[in-house]
């Protein structure tokens, strides 16, 4: 597609973290200036406040998002879950930023059919619109996460589903280009790790980690949106793109939050449903895995949407946060650099 001028534009999910960064960036038009942008979540409280710091505080956006918001932005309170609902969402549509979804690990534990009706039925309503109706859409892009490759909960599970879900969809679909993107750890979404850190440091608690040898992806919510926009500009249909980013001990992102002010770090042991190490492509996914400049981009597992074309593997092993990490310096500037949108989401 290359670029999202003149589109309408539907985010289901669009008050989460990723959401509002996405929309955020959407209006400074980088990708062309839409016909509208339409955010679509269940949670009124959440609208209410997105609303007013997007619509009503000048003071709290450049010119540009502002007035855009002013003109583009519209909200829809709906629920994936409620396939009549997304439907009527879908109908006035162009593009669908897939982005709703249950998302920290121990909630699915414990509530495991709640992520299944969200993460997998959603996505399956997504595909049913395309299915059986005759509906604008051009692009899907769904987001996932790398908790979904070689899952080991709840989570991972529900994802892993709903990323075949809605890749399989391409076969009925031929006027539609279905993508995923699949990312680690984003430092400042809420209920990471990296929110906790700091409102633990800045009360003078202990910080609590899991295990010392825990490593994990870390990447900036602008940085997990240029992988949603590579996405966009890409022709292909049924892949998975995945940004090249870096790993870190957690120890590590602790100790630099921490700088001078040094406090206690407890070890809790794992939470349940949780990996000492996350990976992004697995050993089974590298064989038809290719690079596209920063990114690694997942072919389709049916061979059919690969099209016969003949490619150049990538990868010969897992890319994993068990390697190349990160420490000291590198580390301080990548979290200097997301410091604003720490403190944008650590507190809401």
């Amino acid at each position: 597609m290359s670029t999202l001028e003149g589109k309408r534009i539907l985010v289901t999910g669009g008050t989460g973290s990723l959401g509002q960064t996405l929309v955020r960036r959407i209006l400074t038009g980088e990708m062309g200036r839409p016909e509208s942008v339409t955010v679509f979540s269940r949670d009124e409280a959440k609208q209410h406040y997105m609303r007013l710091d997007f619509l009503d505080r000048k003071a709290a956006t450049d010119d540009i998002i502002y007035q855009n918001s002013q003109d583009l932005l519209q909200f829809r309170i709906g629920d994936v879950r409620n396939y009549p609902a997304l439907l009527a969402a879908m109908r006035s549509s162009d593009v669908v930023f897939h982005a709703a979804a249950l998302k920290q690990v121990p909630s699915c534990e414990y509530f495991p059919l709640e992520a299944v009706q969200t993460n997998i039925g959603g996505a399956e309503n997504v595909a049913r619109a395309l299915r059986e109706n005759d509906l604008p859409v051009e692009l899907v892009v769904g987001i996932s996460t790398d908790k979904a490759c070689k899952p080991i909960n709840v989570m991972g599970m529900t994802k892993a589903l709903q990323e075949r879900v809605l890749l399989e969809a391409n076969r009925d679909c031929p006027k539609v280009n279905i993508n995923c993107v699949r990312y680690g750890n984003v430092i400042a979404s809420r209920g990471s790790i990296i929110p906790l850190f700091v409102e633990q440091i800045r009360e003078g608690r202990p910080v609590t980690i899991t295990l010392p040898e825990m490593t994990r992806f870390l990447l900036s919510l602008d940085r997990a949106v240029d992988t949603v926009f590579e996405a966009v500009r890409s022709d292909r249909r049924g892949c998975t793109f995945i940004p090249k980013v870096p790993a870190a001990k957690i120890t590590d992102v602790a100790n630099v939050l921490m700088g001078e002010n040094k406090v206690e770090v407890i070890f809790t042991g794992i939470r349940p449903g949780e990996k000492i190490h996350e990976i992004m492509v697995s050993e089974e996914e590298c064989f038809r895995t290719i690079e596209s400049g920063d990114y690694y981009v997942i072919l389709p597992v049916l061979p059919e949407l690969r099209d016969g074309v003949d490619f150049e593997a990538a990868l010969t092993s897992e890319y994993s946060s068990r390697n190349d990490n990160i420490a000291g310096d590198e580390l301080l500037q990548l979290l200097t650099e997301a410091d604003s949108e720490i403190r944008r989401f650590a507190t809401n």
